[in-house]
C-alpha cells in the first residue's frame, strides 16, 4: 500500500505539472480530479466520531475493573499519558522551533487562501473568537448537553470522547453480565469500523493522486514543497528524540543499558515500520518483552494490549507537529491557548486511535477541527503522510515496550516476577 500511495502521490504531482502548462489545464483538474480528493477527505470525517467512539468504550472497558486495577493498571495508564503528553509537548516545541510552514512566500500562502478561502477564512475568525472567551470555557465544552448534538460536529470531538469515557466507566461499574452484551456490540462495532478504515486506505492511492494533483494546481510553488520536506524532517527528528526518551526512561527506572532495550525491541520496530500498525506487530511485540527484555507474561498480557489502543506517541507527535504546520501555512498564528488545547486532544484522541494504518490521518482531522485549523489543509501533508506512518508506528511499539518494561521492574512486587532479577542486562 505505501508504494501505491507514494506512487499516486508523484503521479498527482507530475499530472498537475503537466495539465498546468495548458489553459484547459486548471478547469479539468478541479472538476474531475479534486471531487475524487474531497470524497476521501470526507470518507476520512465520516468514521472519525464513529471510530473514537468504538475504539475508546472499547479500551475503556477492558480495563476490567476500576477497583481493583492496583498499581498495575493506575501507574501503567499513567504512564502511557505521561509519554503521550511528553511526545505531543516535544512535536510542538520542534514545530514552533523550525516553523517548517513558515517558509512557504505570501504569494503562495495567498494562493492557498484562496483555493480554501471559505474553509480557511470561517476557520480563521473561529479561531480569533476563541481567544476572547473565558479561560474556563474549554473546560465547560468539554461535557456536552446533547451527545447526538456533539457526535453531529467533528469540531466537538472532545464531547464525544468524554461521553465515550464514561459510557466505559459505566460498563466497568455495572455486573459483568449486564455489561456483556454491551461490550460484544462495542467489540463487533470496533471491528466493522477498523474493516471500513481497510476499505477507505484502499482507495487512498487514488485520494492523494486527486489531492496532488489539485494542490500543484492551486498552488504550484517550490517553495511549497521545500516546506513539505521540512515538514517531515520535523516530524522525524521528533520522533527520533521520543526513541532516546524511552531509552532514557528505561534506563532510568530499570538500569537496562540503551543497547539492550533496543537490541530487544528491534525486530517488532522493523514489523512495525513494514506494516504500519501496532495491532499487526503486537504478537512480536510481546514475545520480545517476555523472552529478551524480562517482563512477565502477566504484566505484558496487560500492559502491551492496552498500549496498542490507547498509547500512540508517535501519532500524537506527528498530529502536534501537522496541525501547527497547516497553520502556518496558511498564516494563523496559534495562540498559548490553542497549542496547550491541541496537547489535550492529541492526547485523547490518541487513546481512541485505532492501532492500524491510516487511523492516525482520520484523528488528525479531530485535532484540526477542535484548533480551527482549516481540514482542507490535509492536502498538504497527505502526499508524505505513509512513509511517516511507518515511522510513527515504531515509536508507538517502542513506547508500549518501554512502559511494560518499567512496569514489570516498579511496579510487580510479587515472587512470580523475582526471576526478573536474574535476567542479564
Amino acid at each position: 500500500m505505501h508504494w501505491k500511495i507514494l506512487f499516486g502521490m508523484a503521479l498527482g504531482v507530475l499530472t498537475g505539472l503537466a495539465l498546468s502548462q495548458f489553459s484547459w489545464g486548471p478547469s479539468l483538474v478541479r472538476d474531475w480530479i479534486k471531487p475524487f480528493g474531497n470524497i476521501f477527505i470526507n470518507a476520512l470525517k465520516l468514521i472519525a466520531v464513529p471510530l473514537i467512539l468504538a475504539s475508546l468504550i472499547k479500551g475503556v472497558s477492558d480495563l476490567k475493573d476500576l477497583t481493583n486495577l492496583s498499581k498495575m493498571g493506575f501507574r501503567t495508564v499513567f504512564t502511557f499519558i505521561l509519554t503521550t503528553v511528553t511526545a505531543v509537548s516535544i512535536g510542538l516545541l520542534l514545530v514552533n522551533l523550525i516553523k517548517p510552514g513558515s517558509s512557504i512566500s505570501e504569494e503562495t500562502r495567498m494562493d492557498l487562501l484562496s483555493s480554501y478561502q471559505t474553509e480557511a477564512s470561517l476557520n480563521i475568525s473561529k479561531a480569533e473568537t476563541q481567544k476572547e472567551v473565558s479561560p474556563l470555557q474549554g473546560l465547560v465544552e468539554i461535557v456536552p448537553e446533547n451527545f447526538l448534538g456533539a457526535a453531529a460536529d467533528n469540531r466537538n470531538m472532545l464531547q464525544v470522547i468524554f461521553f465515550a469515557i464514561m459510557v466505559g466507566v459505566g460498563l466497568i461499574l455495572i455486573p459483568g453480565g449486564a455489561a456483556k452484551p454491551v461490550k460484544d456490540f462495542f467489540d463487533g462495532f470496533n471491528e466493522v469500523i477498523l474493516k471500513m478504515i481497510d476499505v477507505i486506505m484502499i482507495t487512498a492511492p487514488i485520494g492523494v493522486f486527486a489531492l496532488l494533483a489539485t494542490l500543484v494546481i492551486d498552488s504550484p510553488k517550490i517553495d511549497l514543497f521545500a516546506a513539505l520536506g521540512m515538514y517531515g524532517l520535523t516530524v522525524i527528528v521528533g520522533l527520533i528524540i521520543m526513541i532516546g526518551f524511552y531509552v532514557f526512561i528505561v534506563f532510568l527506572f530499570t538500569k537496562r543499558s540503551p543497547k539492550s532495550f533496543i537490541l530487544g525491541i528491534a525486530p517488532a520496530q522493523l514489523l512495525a515500520f513494514s506494516t504500519s500498525s501496532s495491532a499487526a506487530t503486537l504478537p512480536v511485540t510481546m514475545e520480545r518483552v517476555t523472552g529478551h527484555l524480562g517482563v512477565s507474561k502477566e504484566v505484558a498480557s496487560f500492559v502491551l494490549p492496552v498500549g496498542a489502543t490507547i498509547n500512540m506517541d508517535g501519532t500524537s507527535l506527528y498530529q502536534a507537529v501537522a496541525a501547527v504546520f497547516i497553520a502556518q501555512a496558511f498564516g494563523m498564528d496559534l495562540s498559548l491557548g490553542t497549542q496547550l488545547g491541541i496537547i489535550l486532544t492529541a492526547t485523547l484522541a490518541s487513546i481512541g486511535s485505532a492501532a492500524v494504518p491510516g487511523a492516525g490521518m482520520v484523528m488528525l482531522v479531530i485535532v484540526l477541527a477542535q484548533a480551527g485549523i482549516p481540514e482542507a489543509g490535509l492536502a498538504l501533508i497527505f502526499g508524505v503522510d505513509r512513509p511517516l506512518d511507518m515511522c510513527r508506528t515504531v515509536v508507538n511499539v517502542s513506547g508500549d515496550a518501554a512502559v511494560s518494561t518499567i512496569v514489570a521492574k516498579v511496579v510487580v512486587e510479587k515472587p512470580a516476577a523475582t526471576h526478573l532479577r536474574n535476567i542479564p542486562v
